[in-house]
């Protein structure tokens, strides 16, 4: 339930919760639904039940025991504040992060008004990364939830992003992803919807980092942006190194 990831954004997943339900637009395609199904068939135990939402009791400790400081992607294959997850199993994963403080954990959800709800009874120790998903315009009032959490680190996944999200108030953001979505039936990315992110994040002193093109073949398409890379992390993750 714990791997090396091809992420880019991060170094390892970690998922205590595996399976998940559509909730917006951008769950259309997704490549957790598929990865699930695959390794149901493959008899991969812990996806036993497809991408029927369930909880792993046998993994909440594994991050104790990874000696060395990694960024972990929480959940992967999930959403941590889907409301058919237990707000006592919330709570043990938070307990994991806060006990592994040699770790970054990096959680990423699309029910942000579910987040805001519990945020003010969860333990945010620093090391806890919070995201929420903003595919589209329509989508804009989750970074207002987001603002609203007890998280020290606050980042966007503009991911798949599928049109321009227009003006962004991204006050109190630290970190904005932003990528095409890849894999079958993918919809197309527009390179002017990337660049209007960028030019906002620029000018609001936000750190920007572009994921990929993404695609059918999201390797031939690369992540390269007007000539370069660009991999910015939050600025506070520097400040933490230095402590």
């Amino acid at each position: 339930m714990a791997s090396k990831s091809a992420i880019e954004w991060t170094e390892s997943t970690w998922n205590p919760v595996t399976g998940c339900t559509k909730i917006s637009t951008g769950c259309k395609n997704c490549y957790a639904e598929r990865m699930a199904k695959r390794l149901q068939a493959m008899g991969q135990f812990n996806y036993r039940n497809g991408f029927k939402l369930t909880c792993h009791n046998h993994v909440l400790d594994l991050p104790l025991h990874w000696k060395r400081p990694q960024m972990i992607f929480v959940n992967s294959m999930s959403d941590l504040f889907h409301k058919q997850v237990p707000k006592v199993f919330i709570l043990k994963t938070f307990d994991t992060m806060n006990k592994a403080s040699q770790h970054k954990f990096q959680i990423l959800t699309k029910r942000a008004t579910h987040l805001e709800d519990l945020s003010s009874s969860l333990p945010w120790s620093n090391n806890i990364w919070m995201g929420v998903t903003v595919e589209n315009s329509d989508y804009k009032e989750r970074i207002n939830s987001l603002r609203r959490t007890d998280a020290s680190i606050k980042f966007l996944s503009l991911e798949p992003l599928l049109d321009d999200v227009g003006v962004l108030n991204l006050e109190g953001i630290d970190w904005v992803i932003v990528g095409g979505e890849s894999g079958p039936k993918a919809r197309p990315i527009k390179a002017s919807w990337v660049r209007n992110v960028r030019k906002q994040c620029k000018k609001q002193n936000v750190s920007f980092f572009f994921k990929q093109w993404g695609g059918v073949n999201k390797k031939k398409n690369g992540r390269t942006l007007d000539g370069r890379t660009w991999d910015e992390l939050p600025k506070n993750f520097f400040e933490d190194q230095c402590v």
